[in-house]
């Protein structure tokens, strides 16, 4: 048995399907049923006809993730997609062979059949070496690094896993991107536990132009922070904001509270602040009040941080040293 990422598009545009109906699923849609194949020279030739332009480089890359996915990954494998909706990631198990969806509506073609275990578990649950290897920049490849598969199969059980013990396997390289992302996340979980999650989250909103009411810790009403426009905040929009900094993904309830509390403090929206992130239900019933609440997680959280770092007060500044770098993008 194997541990493998397989993402659902550069921008995550297949994660729900894959997650509704069942699937590990990847592009190259202009590729036909992949079933006849007998051989990953095959396979090659195939791809060259139909992608002519790509490089000879690009096309030993990607011929090695279509081959994976379509032959080297087994029933029972475990399948990792990092999801880009929310700081998230599904792992599943895989239950069956490759499978071509002809004239499928939403536009998936090539798939694996998975029985998704946890489609929503928060990326601060993991430690940052299986971060670090579930953050390649591959669609497909196999994770080895660090018994990757035994632990993650006790997360998934909720069970203690084994230590980890570096075992030298080569994995591709990682998107140093979202590796840095994921210790600027880690350092901000561990840094703004409680209520000093919600002191963070004000000051963004200051930065942002809002003047803010903290709650102080303790009973605050469904509520802990208030926040308007204006020069005393009298202003629309005006927002009610709950935060909860636990680690586990945040399941209706809040979301009602939430909504039962703007009227009574002169409200129009309000806003959930989950470290943990959000169950599937919570995600689809935000939709439908697109224009009353919005839902932000980890990574929300990290964006707004890094675009209103510079007007963030010194003082948090130093709680949360960071520093803006270029680095070389790697060819495939």
């Amino acid at each position: 048995m194997a541990l493998w990422l397989v993402r659902a598009g550069k921008s995550g545009q297949q994660e729900d399907v894959a997650l509704d109906k069942g699937l590990a699923v990847i592009g190259w849609e202009e590729l036909p049923d992949l079933s006849p194949i007998k051989s990953r020279e095959e396979l090659e030739q195939l791809y060259r006809r139909v992608y002519p332009g790509d490089k000879s480089k690009t096309v030993i890359n990607r011929v090695s993730q279509i081959w994976a996915f379509r032959e080297r990954i087994q029933e029972d494998d475990l399948v990792a997609l990092p999801l880009k909706k929310q700081s998230a990631i599904a792992f599943g198990r895989v239950t069956g062979p490759y499978k071509y969806r002809a004239n499928a509506s939403d536009g998936v073609l090539h798939t694996r059949p998975v029985r998704w275990i946890r489609k929503d578990l928060p990326r601060a649950t993991l430690d940052q070496d299986l971060l670090y290897s579930l953050g390649a920049f591959m669609t497909v490849c196999q994770i080895r690094r660090n018994q990757a598969e035994e632990r993650i199969r006790a997360i998934i059980k909720d069970e203690p896993g084994p230590e980890p013990k570096p075992n030298g396997d080569g994995e591709p390289t990682p998107d140093l991107e979202e590796f840095a992302r994921d210790q600027i996340r880690n350092h901000i979980g561990q840094t703004f536990k409680g209520h000093e999650l919600a002191r963070l989250v004000t000051e963004i909103l200051k930065a942002q132009g809002y003047q803010t009411h903290m709650a102080p810790p303790g009973a605050d009403g469904g509520v802990d922070v208030i926040a308007g426009k204006g020069p005393l905040g009298f202003d629309p929009p005006r927002l009610c904001v709950q935060v909860k900094s636990g680690e586990q993904p945040l399941d209706i309830k809040p979301l009602r509270e939430l909504q039962g509390v703007l009227k009574g403090f002169g409200a129009e929206q309000g806003i959930i602040v989950s470290w943990g992130g959000y169950k599937q239900s919570v995600i689809k019933k935000a939709r439908e009040l697109f224009f009353e609440v919005r839902l932000w997680d980890a990574d929300d959280l990290l964006v707004a941080v890094l675009e209103q770092y510079n007007r963030l007060p010194e003082e948090l500044q130093a709680e949360l040293p960071l520093k803006r770098i270029w680095t070389l993008v790697p060819e495939e």
